[in-house]
């Protein structure tokens, strides 16, 4: 599932996140749509503040506002997560995955995989195009599993603040 847009993020600057902060949060993790008025009278500040407020959380990358699809719904048959192993250097090989459209996540690991990777794809055979041609032709890349995803279990993310 994709889970964040592709806008980059800002350079890491540290954002002090007081209550009123994580209580913004909170409330949007909740429902992304909320109005700013009914988080104003939530957190006890203006219509305006709160506005500033996210998107301070906005801007340092603390928060991204989105729209979660369903690949299903959205014409994509296939989802998988790949590990993948590398020889060589695992920053390289992440950064060239990176620029792989089809690829929505990807983190750098330990454990028997260095990277793991996850895919949205139309059909099998642009799976297999993906793992086999693009990632398993990268120079670097020394082996790959994938997973397919038969169903989706749980998917949150309202893990709170803390």
């Amino acid at each position: 599932m994709s889970r964040m847009n592709d806008a980059p993020r800002p350079a890491a600057r540290p954002l002090t996140l007081d209550a009123t902060a994580k209580r913004i949060i909170e409330l949007l993790q909740g429902d992304g749509r909320l109005a700013y008025a009914a988080i104003a009278k939530d957190v006890g500040l203006s219509e305006a503040a709160v506005r500033h407020r996210v998107q301070k959380l906005v801007d340092a990358g603390v928060v991204q506002i989105v729209a979660v699809t369903d690949p299903l719904q959205m014409g994509f048959a296939r989802q998988a997560l790949i590990g993948i192993k590398v020889s060589g250097n695992v920053r390289t090989v992440a950064t060239t995955l990176e620029g792989m459209d089809a690829l929505d996540y990807i983190v750098i690991t330990t454990g028997r995989f260095d990277i793991l990777a996850e895919v949205v794809a139309e059909s099998d055979d642009e799976l297999l195009d993906i793992v086999s041609d693009e990632i398993g032709g990268l120079d670097g890349v020394a082996s790959t599993e994938t997973f397919v995803y038969l169903k989706l279990q749980k998917q949150t993310y309202a893990w709170g603040v803390r």
